[in-house]
């Protein structure tokens, strides 16, 4: 029966979840169940995508990607596919009505990456959408169920924690991503040169995206306000501790909040939850 393959594919894309990121498998665990395998299928897919782009060094990455983009939207229109993430994402737009053109924005910005490039402001806004807020808003369809006035009030907090996330991703990440990748983020930025000035100016943006964010997540349904608080304060803690670095060292070392710091966050996180202080 195809349920079966369908309990298989939920499994698929939450253990793609449990392998890549210890900090969303906690969040989503603090989701309600029945959001939570939805929020696995997105991010199993986006997984999917990103360890093309990032990864698969020496493999046909642009074709990969093409036969991703491709299998994915025959999933949809025929409400199956052989790949166990794909078929689970594809469940989760039908169900929820995600619209085509943010997997369409993320497979472009997906696709950015395949070229080094060093960003001019505008690329960066469209990457940024394309990567990250099109996610966010991805998990909003689900978070609110379909119902069209809320996604609407919600959009653009979504938008600026799915941008925040990313740029403190591209912050942790900086080195690698030039030395490994060739690639630079941060429009303007000379990374040969990297500055506390400079620093200080990406770290103002951050914070101003984050503190609107949190204001969408107090407005957030109690089935997944939870979840997402939780991982806004290991994104929080994590950009902390990138502020408190030295502009040189984030060059040379890649910044992380160990599982046991997650945990003593994930404790204080449930207090002030129940307290309604967030």
């Amino acid at each position: 029966m195809k349920e079966r393959f369908d309990t298989l594919s939920a499994i698929c894309s939450r253990e793609t979840t449990r392998h890549y990121s210890t900090s969303f498998s906690l969040g989503i665990l603090f989701l309600k169940k029945e959001v939570r395998d939805p929020i696995h299928a997105i991010y199993g897919f986006v997984r999917l995508a990103d360890e093309i782009v990032d990864s698969f060094h020496g493999y046909p990455k642009s074709l990969m990607l093409a036969e991703l983009k491709r299998d994915c939207f025959m999933a949809i229109e025929r409400g199956i596919s052989i790949n166990p993430v794909i078929n689970s994402f594809q469940q989760v737009v039908n169900k929820f009505g995600i619209r085509h053109d943010l997997i369409n924005q993320f497979l472009n910005s997906m696709e950015m990456d395949l070229h080094d490039q060093s960003y001019t402001a505008e690329k960066y806004e469209e990457y940024i959408m394309g990567s990250a807020q099109v996610v966010g808003l991805m998990c909003l369809h689900v978070f609110i169920n379909g119902k069209d006035e809320e996604f609407e009030r919600l959009r653009i907090p979504a938008m600026k924690l799915g941008s925040a996330f990313q740029k403190v991703n591209f912050l942790r990440d900086i080195n690698a991503d030039y030395q490994e990748l060739n690639r630079t983020y941060f429009p303007g930025v000379n990374l040969s040169a990297f500055s506390e000035e400079n620093k200080r100016a990406i770290e103002a943006d951050i914070l101003r995206e984050l503190n609107e964010a949190l204001n969408g997540i107090r407005l957030l349904p109690c089935s997944c306000r939870k979840g997402v608080y939780l991982a806004y304060v290991y994104y929080r803690q994590l950009f902390r501790k990138i502020t408190k670095i030295p502009a040189e060292k984030v060059m040379s070392q890649r910044i992380r909040v160990s599982n046991g710091h997650k945990f003593l966050l994930m404790f204080d996180s449930l207090v002030r939850y129940k307290l309604n202080v967030l």
